[in-house]
């Protein structure tokens, strides 16, 4: 099931390498962009992080990334990086250059 707030392939494409590369010690069950989608979810919602639907990970799966990310200032980068393309556009867009 898709939900507005997931990821396109092409924000997906943008993001990805902003986030941390750890070695895992085991397989994970869920993807990176599984994890990301549902956070926005939760942001997007206002929901209780226990209220995500059933699609998503598990929610103490995806509070404990958005937790790692957000005190590793992972999410920060995200923003700015988004934010930075985001004026860059702008810019063109008002250049004529668009």
């Amino acid at each position: 099931m898709a939900y507005t707030s997931d990821l396109t392939d092409k924000a997906w494409e943008i993001i990805e390498p902003l986030l941390p590369q750890k070695k895992q010690t085991r397989p994970s069950n869920w993807t990176k962009r599984q994890i990301l989608d549902a956070i926005l979810y939760q942001l997007k919602n206002g929901c209780n992080w226990i209220d995500l639907p059933k699609d998503f990970p598990p929610y103490s799966t995806v509070f404990w990334h958005y937790k790692q990310w957000r005190d590793a200032g992972v999410i920060t980068r995200i923003m700015k990086q988004l934010h930075g393309m985001v004026r860059e556009h702008s810019k063109k867009t008002e250049n004529g250059q668009a």
